[in-house]
């Protein structure tokens, strides 16, 4: 199932459109708060799909009744970009347990480049609602990636795969290459062209960097 909030107007617009604007997207602290607050609106929007059971609630004039979620729930994010993301679902599901995934694209002297897996720290994910993020969906290499080596830890009940901007190509190699029953797909947009090199277009450039500063 795919969810796609651009076809739906509201205030994430405003965000994505800053993200993507080459003038605003040069303070990196509100381009890491607009990735923050993207990840509130989703665990927002997730938090509607989760199960729900009847709690008593003492207040200082009696009881209420209250609907509370009953899901065990794992916030996965790719680094480094994810991170903003990863703290904006964290504000929301504050008792979530954390993992974090470590993939980078490996250049070689032709200008092409595999995708390698560097480091993964994940509690067990057996029956437990897995949300994973990167604000970026391009090729979709990574992602799969991600969520095949976080399937080592044990198998989630189901799996929320959250994205800002995507290409076609990668939703399409996502849907290709995993379980699609076991997976529902968020995104902010979904972007026309991909390029040779991997870069969405018009996309909003590599978030990481934006983020966090430009690496060698």
């Amino acid at each position: 199932m795919i969810n796609l909030s651009e076809r739906e107007n509201s205030i994430l617009n405003q965000f994505i459109s800053e993200l993507r604007n080459k003038e605003v997207q040069t303070d990196s602290m509100r381009f890491r708060r607009n990735l923050e607050r993207i990840g509130e609106i989703f665990a927002y929007e997730i938090s509607k799909t989760l199960s729900y059971e009847e709690n008593k609630i003492k207040t200082p004039l009696g009881e209420s009744n209250m609907q509370l979620s009953v899901n065990k729930l794992i916030i996965a994010s790719v680094m480094r970009a994810g991170l903003p993301l990863h703290q904006g679902f964290l504000n929301y599901f504050d008792n979530a347990e954390n993992a974090f995934i470590s993939a980078f694209r490996k250049y070689h002297k032709d200008g092409s480049f595999d995708i390698q897996f560097g480091y993964l720290a994940s509690p067990k994910i057996d029956d437990k609602i897995l949300i994973l993020s990167d604000p970026m969906l391009a090729s979709g290499a990574s992602m799969v990636l991600a969520y095949n080596s976080l399937l080592e830890k044990g198998t989630p009940k189901h799996t929320h795969i959250v994205s800002i901007i995507a290409s076609k190509e990668g939703v399409e190699y996502l849907r290709k290459n995993t379980d699609s029953k076991k997976i529902t797909l968020w995104l902010g947009a979904v972007d026309d062209e991909l390029t040779a090199k991997a870069y969405i277009v018009p996309g909003l450039g590599d978030a990481g960097d934006l983020a966090y500063g430009a690496k060698e």
